[in-house]
């Protein structure tokens, strides 16, 4: 009997969409459960099954109080007829270049946003935009570019005996209007000194661009830490020249930074650009002292790929001991932002995908780790920097794992540069 009635269902639902048009509504589970089915004494509809019936699942970061509270205002939730089939494994999600967008949350258009959708078995599926169904599968796997701004929820049903029944009802999901991907414009600091394009590592001249490093030094001061930061691109895009304000944001916090290109795939494979962070880093240590740095704080830092280039380096100590240096002894600490620490199936490692992991390299010797991750990351990547700092503790790494709120994959980065910032406040927390 139960899941049998489904006439009223489209009133509640348009009702819903009307609501979710104007503004955020996160949508839960109800039940209209009486008791009240009784024969002879029996009673076929019990409390303890009619509230089996429907269920909120709720997707929080951690089980607790504040979490699960914070997860249902933000519609971080999803409706299910569990009695149909666990739907343990559904999702219902957005990405771009900027990162992935949950239930509940809003995603800027952009010519790449797509709708995506996993069960745990092939359903009826209905795509829901404006109270309209733009898109329909049958399928446990589900796609959609996305045109135009708007709400868009998702619905899956399934067969029983002939007949259609509900099982998933997602809160929506809330496409906000295009938007421009630029670097911010700021003034920089006269307390900074910049002085670009210096050569760390010599190699055949077609490179030579990437052999170069950016320095932004504290005025007037000696003996700063120094922080090595490496940019991200996903191996494949990125310079330092796409780095000058953050370089002026924490040099103006009184820490000196340099910023090296590296060689990028696919044309310098695996493993040029360890090597090449590798290398930029031995010159910074043999040379910054001559610039005020103090040697025996230098820090490396590092933003998506980047962050796999500063885990690596630190880890596996054969990168670094090609210049006679101790990886352990040397590196003060790790900042990584965002990073990748298992790349086994990364496309451009191939078979060197395991000895690239950082996570292959855990060791307790090693130097202090800063790992962060963000509320809109790209796939897996919340989710390894969790694991990453997990199993670093579990070695007796010092860690600390910051979790960075409102931010995508892309913002976090950009965003240093701003007060208050989280990723900047942690990094120069850990630094100082």
């Amino acid at each position: 009997m139960f899941a049998a009635g489904t006439d009223v269902l489209p009133q509640f639902l348009a009702r819903w969409d009307k609501e979710t048009a104007e503004h955020k509504f996160a949508g839960i589970a109800a039940n209209d459960a009486h008791q009240n089915n009784i024969f002879n004494g029996s009673t076929f509809d019990p409390y303890a099954v009619a509230f089996r019936f429907v269920s909120t699942h709720i997707l929080a970061r951690d089980l607790t109080e504040p979490e699960i509270r914070s997860s249902l205002a933000a519609g971080h939730v999803y409706v299910a007829h569990d009695w149909l089939c666990d739907p343990a494994g559904f999702s219902f999600f957005a990405e771009n270049n900027l990162g992935l967008y949950d239930m509940g949350d809003e995603i800027p258009l952009l010519p790449n946003t797509r709708l995506q959708a996993h069960l745990p078995i092939p359903a009826k599926i209905k795509l829901v935009h404006g109270n309209a169904i733009v898109a329909e599968a049958t399928d446990s796997k589900f796609s959609f570019t996305v045109k135009e701004p708007g709400v868009y929820r998702l619905e899956a049903w399934l067969t029983i005996d002939g007949e259609d029944r509900p099982w998933i009802f997602a809160n929506p999901i809330f496409v906000g209007k295009p938007i421009a991907l630029t670097i911010p414009t700021a003034e920089l600091s006269p307390n900074v000194e910049i002085r670009r394009d210096i050569e760390y590592t010599s190699g055949d001249a077609g490179d030579a661009g990437k052999h170069k490093i950016d320095l932004y030094l504290p005025k007037g001061k000696t003996n700063f830490p120094v922080m090595v930061f490496y940019h991200g691109g996903s191996w494949r895009s990125g310079d330092r020249s796409q780095y000058t304000l953050l370089g002026n944001r924490f040099a103006q916090a009184g820490i000196g930074v340099a910023i090296p290109s590296y060689r990028l795939m696919p044309k310098a494979p695996h493993p040029a650009q360890i090597e090449d962070a590798a290398a930029a880093f031995a010159w910074v240590h043999k040379n910054i002292a001559s610039s005020g740095g103090d040697v025996s704080r230098i820090y490396i830092a590092g933003h998506s790929a980047g962050g796999h280039l500063v885990a690596l380096m630190a880890l596996d100590g054969r990168y670094l001991k090609k210049y006679g240096i101790d990886a352990d002894t040397a590196i003060k600490g790790v900042a990584a932002l965002s990073g990748v620490y298992d790349v086994s199936h990364v496309a451009g490692f191939g078979e060197q995908g395991k000895e690239a992991s950082p996570m292959q390299f855990l060791h307790p010797h090693a130097p202090p780790f800063l790992v962060t991750y963000c509320e809109w990351d790209y796939q897996s990547l919340p989710m390894q920097a969790r694991d990453f700092a997990a199993a670093l503790k579990a070695k007796f790494v010092p860690v600390k794992l910051v979790y960075v709120p409102g931010e995508s994959h892309i913002s976090e980065i950009v965003d240093v540069i701003k007060d208050g910032d989280v990723t900047a406040a942690s990094m120069i927390d850990f630094v100082k």
